[in-house]
């Protein structure tokens, strides 16, 4: 398959969470705008997770850790650990799961 990120239609999963998401054999790539104060509320999944804050601050927590991460951040989110987040400024951010979201 071979696609052009700025061709793909993005959808808003959650509020204020618009997502691109790209679906491959065994992961799915998502491309999250996500607007200011905008909550992810606690959730857990059985999906690795790898996200990517590309702009923004994101506030974010997992194993009963509150933190915020900006530009260049990586946070590895093992499967079924619970976490949740909030976008303190707008951001952009990419998260890779392992296996496909196939709710996505």
């Amino acid at each position: 398959m071979e696609t052009n990120l700025n061709k793909i239609e993005a959808r808003e999963i959650m509020p204020g969470c618009h997502g691109k998401v790209i679906h491959g054999e065994k992961m799915t790539w998502a491309f999250w705008d996500i607007d200011q104060n905008a909550v992810i509320p606690k959730h857990n999944h059985p999906h690795e997770q790898i996200m990517h804050v590309v702009e923004g601050t994101f506030e974010f927590t997992f194993n009963g850790m509150k933190k915020n991460y900006g530009p260049g951040s990586i946070v590895h989110i093992p499967s079924n650990i619970y976490h949740s987040g909030k976008a303190v400024t707008k951001c952009k951010i990419m998260d890779v799961f392992s296996p496909p979201r196939e709710e996505y």
